[in-house]
């Protein structure tokens, strides 16, 4: 799967380095992963949460970041729409967040 906007990952990764083992670990399985559905998605991520049809939570170091993703599963592509806090994730509607 391409993921869009890898760039954005390395930017925050920068500016909390806490997330950043994990955000590359995330990215790793997203690149080399091949999924048709959310749920074909949740048996890579057990902690996953289904945001809608094409919008997935995932828990970064723990708990202590949250990153949003959409998923293009027909052409394969995942694009990070918000990572942030915990706190700033209770600020945020997951289904529309467009942060990046």
């Amino acid at each position: 799967m391409r993921l869009i906007a890898r760039r954005t990952l390395l930017t925050y990764a920068a500016r909390h380095p806490a997330a950043k083992p994990a955000l590359m670990r995330w990215a790793k399985i997203i690149e080399k992963g091949e999924w048709t559905s959310m749920d074909d998605l949740r048996g890579s991520f057990s902690g996953m949460k289904t945001v809608s049809a094409d919008r997935g939570r995932f828990e970064i170091a723990g708990g202590a970041f949250r990153l949003i993703a959409a998923f293009d599963f027909r052409r394969q592509a995942a694009f990070v729409k918000f990572i942030g806090t915990h706190a700033e994730y209770d600020r945020i509607d997951a289904k529309t967040v467009a942060q990046f």
